[in-house]
């Protein structure tokens, strides 16, 4: 947290929150004002691209869904407006594919949900790898790596679901149950 509070006390630095789930921005809001942020809370890619181009974030929190909308677009967006914006983006709906996608488009870090504010401090201040993670003995389970086949394709097809249904050979009805499903654990 050192790191992330300038020497100067007087400016808080500038956090931006995007998330759809209201509830969860006043809660996440609270503790990261506790952290010593100045918070603006945005509900909708939109509202967020407004006020980030108004006054850019030091830092930003996206979440990946939002409403029927990928955040991956406003991690793009803001790494464009500024390219030091660190930006930590949280789902509930985690995939190798989109964690990579995260990273590509300029994402400091990517948490699963849930998420506490502590994690969410400690991913801003790494800024590197770190190479000694341990590798799992474990390889994923069947339904594991369909999940991650799925959203995959999906993200190369724009989020898409109908082009994704077609391409998997499923019927978009069925791929769209699937895809409101938690992914499995490991």
């Amino acid at each position: 947290m050192n790191d992330l509070l300038a020497a100067d006390n007087s400016e808080k630095p500038s956090l931006l929150i995007v998330d759809d789930d209201t509830v969860f921005c006043e809660v996440l809001t609270k503790a990261m004002k506790k952290r010593g942020f100045d918070v603006t809370c945005a509900h909708t890619i939109e509202d967020a691209l407004n006020w980030a181009e108004q006054s850019t974030p030091e830092y930003a929190i996206v979440d990946l869904k939002l409403s029927s909308e990928s955040g991956l677009v406003l991690v793009e967006e803001l790494r464009a407006l500024d390219p030091g914006t660190r930006i930590v983006m949280l789902t509930g709906y985690a995939s190798i594919a989109t964690a990579v996608e995260a990273i590509k488009l300029g994402a400091t870090h990517y948490l699963a949900k849930p998420v506490d504010a502590d994690q969410i401090m400690a991913a801003f201040e790494r800024i590197t790898g770190e190479s000694s993670i341990p590798i799992s003995a474990n390889p994923l389970s069947v339904g594991r790596l369909e999940w991650e086949y799925i959203q995959r394709i999906l993200t190369e097809n724009d989020n898409n679901i109908s082009v994704t249904a077609r391409i998997l050979n499923m019927h978009r009805r069925t791929l769209q149950r699937k895809l409101a499903k938690r992914p499995l654990k490991e």
